[in-house]
């Protein structure tokens, strides 16, 4: 059998793959499994319970869980079986953003997973009219109750008017300016992209895979359904701080980040540097700066002395590294911001092949994708077009730079109740403005290089792309992140956020009296070793033009909590320029 609606997968699953640990996810402290019957037969009981409270094709229902899990898979298929919508929301969304979806949507209930995520439902002044909790709690319907006997005869009839291109799910952007926009996705849409996945990641029923990434984002979510279709059992991850030791547990192989995931990674491995002795760190230093000029593909061009070198680093460094990671990590996908390829060099190096793609909330999502095959990959690079998508750089200038344009059939059906965006965001033959900058290397690989909107003009006359600039800043061990600025100023400035457990580390080496972050940013002897860095980032990555002149060192990091970051980790240039206003000033009086 095939697979033409979500809803489909699950089904497709049993007959091909059927599990007996299909999903797994934390309950009570304990992990549950659910075999793949148990889903089906989960889904049409839910099925049957939401169709006895009297909702019907195309309402829309909202899910606010503060993790993936099980329980949020069987939701979104009951819902999508009875022709209704789901509609994700970010947890850290904010009351006002969580109130403008329920009522722009026209949302009738909502799925929440515990009591905090049914408080910040109720903090938003919009309450739905019905509420239904993945656990007993007070106010709302738990599952148990909700869930019924279904009528099989009734709920076949109900799938069969489930069209592929009926709409499958409204998703909110968080988006870095503005209010929320609710992105239209049919079935159509999103099964396309998973067909093309499919095909080139390395799944399937003999892998497992871990899920940590918020499945109120299509990133995760449609890589749910790849794993559903590849038969590969998931184990879902509570809290982003339980992953070390669920991975050691569960022992995956293949698992979805974003960068922050792998830069976290990489700074336990450099603390764990900092504190050993003399010739640990000179192993270590040689190790990972052998890994970071990983330049090859698989197995393929690497001359014998380098080889040598990698067989004695994985021996005293790597295989360690891999070890703490389950000890069968063999692939990571990464999407959602822009990958240090340092990074993705040193973990393929240490025999963790990186692999980073691009795409929007609009593309459902993915557009490109390096591949994991031996010559299918360009580190600085999103990857080559996924099967049945097509990539052109519009309105090109010498360099090969311009408009990234998307046409496919994962392309969105538009935003809801926005036809003017919606016909604004297409060209006049069909294409789809990403907005993102970007071209064509090796003929093949796509490469983003900044936002349109975010591009500005220095009084020189010429222009800079920020998002390349802090690219080439991270590349510093001792900076954790940054915004780059400079529109109409004679140079760029960027505010820094420190790596704090690096500068620690580099202060107790260098006798500097260590207190706390926000005192430290004014140690005259960090700002020169910040200063000496951004130098040195100046000299060897940076264009004239593009040289950060001036920096501001800031105290805190900056979070998706206190609305500085997007829920998938990306800047909200409007707020941080908001938030920091005085010190932005600063940058361009200091000179």
């Amino acid at each position: 059998m095939d697979f033409t609606r979500l809803f489909d997968i699950l089904d497709y699953q049993q007959k091909r793959y059927p599990h007996a640990v299909a999903l797994a996810g934390m309950e009570n402290g304990h992990w549950r499994r659910w075999s793949t019957a148990d889903l089906l037969l989960e889904r049409d009981r839910l099925s049957a319970g939401l169709l006895a409270l009297g909702f019907k094709k195309g309402d829309r229902i909202g899910i606010l869980a503060h993790c993936g899990s099980p329980r949020w898979a069987v939701a979104d298929a009951a819902m999508l079986q009875l022709g209704l919508v789901p509609v994700p929301v970010h947890t850290t969304a904010r009351p006002d953003e969580v109130a403008h979806i329920i009522q722009d949507a026209g949302i009738r209930a909502f799925f929440v997973s515990n009591a905090a995520m049914y408080a910040q439902l109720q903090q938003s002044g919009a309450m739905p009219e019905m509420v239904f909790a993945f656990e007993p709690m007070d106010g709302a319907l738990p599952w148990v109750q909700l869930c019924r006997e279904p009528d099989a005869a009734a709920l076949q009839s109900i799938r069969a008017a489930v069209r592929e291109t009926d709409l499958a799910t409204l998703l909110y952007t968080s988006g870095t300016t503005g209010t929320p926009k609710g992105v239209m996705l049919s079935h159509a849409n999103i099964v396309s992209n998973v067909k093309a996945v499919l095909a080139i990641v390395p799944v399937g029923p003999e892998r497992t895979a871990v899920s940590f990434l918020p499945l109120s984002h299509i990133f995760e979510r449609m890589v749910t359904y790849v794993y559903q279709a590849a038969g590969t059992p998931v184990w879902y991850v509570e809290a982003l701080e339980q992953l070390p030791e669920t991975l050691r547990e569960v022992r995956p192989h293949f698992f979805t980040a974003v960068p922050r995931v792998l830069e976290r990674s990489y700074e336990r491995l450099l603390e764990r540097r900092n504190q050993a002795g003399f010739l640990q760190k000179k192993i270590l230093d040689w190790a990972l700066a052998l890994g970071e000029r990983y330049p090859y593909a698989g197995e393929y061009g690497k001359p014998i002395l380098y080889r040598l070198k990698l067989l004695l680093a994985d021996l005293l460094v790597y295989r360690r590294w891999r070890r703490a990671m389950g000890g069968r990590v063999h692939s990571i996908a990464v999407g959602a911001a822009a990958l240090q390829p340092r990074l993705g060099r040193l973990f393929s190096a240490a025999g963790i092949d990186v692999r980073e793609g691009y795409g929007l909330t609009e593309t459902s999502p993915a557009v490109s994708f390096n591949r994991f095959e031996p010559g299918g990959v360009h580190f600085g690079t999103v990857g080559i077009p996924v099967p049945g998508v097509e990539v052109r750089i519009a309105r090109a200038d010498a360099a090969g730079e311009g408009e990234v344009e998307v046409r496919g059939p994962n392309v969105m059906q538009g935003y809801w109740n926005l036809p003017e965006d919606t016909a604004a965001r297409f060209t006049a033959d069909g294409w789809f403005k990403t907005g993102d900058m970007g071209r064509l290397e090796f003929k093949r690989f796509l490469k983003i290089t900044g936002r349109k909107s975010e591009i500005f003009k220095t009084t020189t006359g010429k222009f800079v792309a920020p998002a390349f600039v802090e690219q080439q800043l991270l590349r510093s061990d001792y900076i954790d992140q940054c915004m780059a600025l400079g529109l109409n100023q004679p140079y760029v400035g960027a505010l820094i956020v420190p790596n704090f457990a690096q500068l620690e580390a580099w202060c107790a080496e260098h006798k500097v009296h260590w207190t706390a972050p926000e005192f430290m940013i004014l140690n005259p002897k960090v700002e020169k070793l910040y200063r000496q860095e951004i130098d040195r980032i100046n000299a060897d990555y940076l264009g004239p033009i593009e040289q950060v002149q001036a920096f501001q060192l800031l105290g805190k990091p900056w979070t998706a909590e206190d609305g500085l970051l997007t829920a998938t980790l990306k800047m909200r240039r409007p707020a941080l320029e908001t938030r920091f206003e005085k010190e932005i000033a600063a940058l361009f009086s200091s000179k």
